[in-house]
């Protein structure tokens, strides 16, 4: 398609992908280093049927990440770029949940991600006929609890000891302490811990 062809009725431009750039998109790593961390990643992380927990730990530190003390990262965590993550103490990663950090994803302390999450900070401008890349940090704060196969998206932050339940998707900021279900995420209840 091209920027002049028009959507049925409108007139209106319609997006060509054949122009899209990332523009000012930083990696954050030169080539060589994201090639050496894909082939990591996949025989370690993603292939390997065991957690290796301190292993891997160890590999994302030498990769960059910012990784506190006793982490577990059970086995088919997908993480795109480990320069770009931080992470504090106690952090449990689920079986097959993936970071698609494109900007910093920070998890504070005593924060579980169940199998499956999706934490995705890139999209794109649908307003652009471009297609333009928009990447957004993420931040989850002390405590909080991502259920399995839930998403959140670009920019948003999990409020200390909030929890998104299973399946749920949040665009916009959790507060803390609430406990939030659905597509698009709404509050549900406060968390009351004991």
């Amino acid at each position: 398609m091209s920027e002049t062809s028009s959507q049925p009725g409108g007139g209106q431009p319609t997006v060509d992908l054949s122009s899209y750039s990332p523009g000012r998109f930083d990696r954050g790593a030169g080539r060589l280093k994201e090639v050496l961390w894909l082939v990591v990643s996949l025989v370690l992380f993603r292939l390997c049927p065991f957690s290796f927990s301190a292993l891997k730990c160890s590999v994302l530190r030498a990769f960059g990440a910012k990784i506190g003390k006793n982490v577990t990262i059970k086995p088919q965590v997908k993480i795109t770029f480990p320069w770009k993550l931080t992470v504090g103490d106690h952090v449990w990663l689920g079986e097959e949940c993936w970071l698609l950090n494109l900007e910093r994803i920070t998890l504070g302390s005593h924060v579980c991600i169940s199998q499956r999450a999706f934490l995705c900070t890139g999209s794109h401008d649908y307003t652009r006929i471009r297609f333009d890349l928009i990447t957004k940090p993420i931040l989850l704060e002390n405590g909080a609890w991502l259920g399995a196969g839930c998403w959140v998206g670009p920019g948003v932050t999990v409020g200390a000891h909030a929890v998104l339940t299973a399946g749920s998707v949040a665009a916009k900021n959790l507060e803390t302490n609430g406990i939030y279900r659905g597509n698009p995420a709404a509050f549900v209840k406060p968390r009351v811990i004991s």
